[in-house]
């Protein structure tokens, strides 16, 4: 399993409108990558998200970036314009809480 985490730095006025927009449009383009299993949208601070996307493959976690960086530079050029911070790797361990 892989992981791909983008973190953005953005308008906190501008952060709702993004949401919106990543689950009317990108949460179906991200789906549909080979291998999605998960994907999470967090905010991580003033005018910071952080993106959370889970493959079962590196393939997959790769596919989704270029899928991120081709989506916000159609869509939000200005909103985003210093670009994420990305952090991929390999899941090494992961917990859900039982029961």
């Amino acid at each position: 399993m892989y992981a791909s985490m983008r973190r953005y730095k953005m308008d906190p006025a501008s952060v709702d409108e993004l949401k919106r927009r990543v689950e009317e449009d990108f949460i179906s383009i991200v789906g549909e990558v080979p291998g999605f299993l998960a994907y999470y949208f967090v905010r991580a601070g003033e005018g910071e998200i952080v993106s959370i996307n889970i493959f079962d493959d590196q393939a997959g976690a790769e596919k989704s970036a270029g899928e991120a960086a081709d989506w916000v530079e159609e869509n939000f050029p200005s909103l985003v314009p210093a670009g994420p911070e990305i952090t991929s790797g390999e899941v090494i361990m992961h917990v859900h809480k039982l029961g």
